[in-house]
């Protein structure tokens, strides 16, 4: 029986970490679509979890939480959870939907977050962001990143401190697959998340699957990663609206058949 479906038959590359493709992988499915996972970033344990043990006894003296991914907001409240409740008077705020998303699923509903722009420009935008003059505040992320969030807040007055909840890396995996899927004309697209991702994907696949990839349509749903893929020479770059909604919604409008 042939797929139906605005993806019907294509094979879409899914670029996210294996313990978070699935939902991306069933819309693809449930569009007709053949999901070809191909892990480029792996989410482990931070080295040293004792600064987020502090942080999470200590929550009580911030007035702020920021959470940078949803991966920020899973391996921070895990460890919150198991020690202690919420505190009343700290404000939650989270830098994309996702992370909103997740932090909703451990009871945290009034959550600061951009509306349209989700990052830290959009964050820092924000008007609850803009007089934190004296304000304590903790961000959760992932080892190294960019600073500009904390950077921006300190230079506004605030008292700035990260906490590391986990690391990220490049798997180890086998191309072979994807190579071949390339060469039998069975994958149609790309769907990059972040430009960590990018550039592993671009040591995974070596120089056959780079020449690949520069030609085949490359799907970003954030202008920094859309503009690193133009920089590494592709050539069918769609920068998308955010999240996975966004990255069906160009999909559907790429391979759409009138």
């Amino acid at each position: 029986m042939t797929a139906a479906g605005p993806l019907a038959g294509r094979g879409i590359v899914v670029t996210r970490p294996a313990s978070q493709a699935a939902p991306l992988a069933a819309m693809i499915r449930a569009a007709g679509g053949r999901p070809i996972l191909f892990p480029v970033l792996e989410i482990l344990d931070t080295a040293d979890i004792a600064p987020l043990i502090v942080a999470a006894d200590g929550l009580d003296r911030f007035d702020l939480a920021i959470f940078i991914s949803p991966n920020a907001v899973l391996r921070a409240m895990n460890q919150i959870v198991a020690r202690r409740s919420w505190p009343r008077g700290l404000r939650a705020a989270a830098v994309g939907k996702g992370s909103a998303r997740e932090l909703k699923r451990f009871g945290i509903t009034d959550v600061i977050a951009p509306a349209r722009a989700f990052d830290s420009e959009g964050l820092l935008a924000l008007p609850e962001l803009q007089q934190v003059s004296g304000r304590r505040v903790v961000i959760f992320r992932g080892d190294g990143g960019r600073e500009l969030l904390g950077d921006t807040l300190a230079a506004r007055g605030a008292d700035v401190e990260y906490v590391e909840c986990y690391r990220r890396a490049r798997p180890r995996a086998d191309a072979a697959p994807l190579l071949r899927a390339w060469a039998r004309n069975e994958a149609d697209a790309v769907t990059v998340t972040s430009s960590e991702g990018l550039r592993n994907l671009f040591e995974m696949v070596g120089r056959l699957g780079q020449s690949w990839l520069r030609r085949t349509p490359l799907l970003a749903p954030h202008p920094r990663i859309a503009a690193a893929a133009r920089e590494l020479g592709c050539g069918n770059v769609m920068e998308t609206a955010p999240g996975d909604e966004g990255l069906m919604n160009a999909l559907s409008q790429l391979f759409h058949q009138p």
